[in-house]
């Protein structure tokens, strides 16, 4: 078997528990206003950016493995797409900034302004 592959699934695995686990330890203290939620809200709440930042990885890693030049700009938007969901805890927000993000770091990269 391909170590990369192996590589890639143990990445994707590690980060898609942080995102599912990290919400149960620190999820208590960021509770919004009134809302009291359990562990399993707090699990739910999580899915959907763990898929997302999932998919991310399991794409973009052949990509860049072909085209170094796109490590920098999938940080910036994989970054952006993180820090943008746990402020607003909006999926649609954060993956809409994460791919212009992208864009721009992308864009800018490859004129040499960045």
């Amino acid at each position: 078997m391909n170590s990369q592959i192996v590589l890639i699934g143990v990445l994707v695995g590690m980060v898609n528990f942080l995102f599912r686990y990290l919400p149960l330890r620190l999820g208590a203290s960021r509770a919004s206003g009134s809302l009291k939620r359990g562990k399993v809200g707090a699990v739910l709440d999580s899915i959907g950016i763990a898929s997302i930042c999932a998919l991310l990885i399991v794409s973009s890693v052949p990509e860049i493995q072909q085209h170094t030049n796109k490590l920098l700009p999938t940080l910036i938007g994989c970054l952006t797409l993180t820090l943008c969901f746990y402020r607003t805890r909006s999926i649609v927000i954060s993956t809409l900034l994460g791919a212009f993000c992208y864009g721009i770091a992308f864009k800018y990269l490859s004129l040499g302004i960045i």
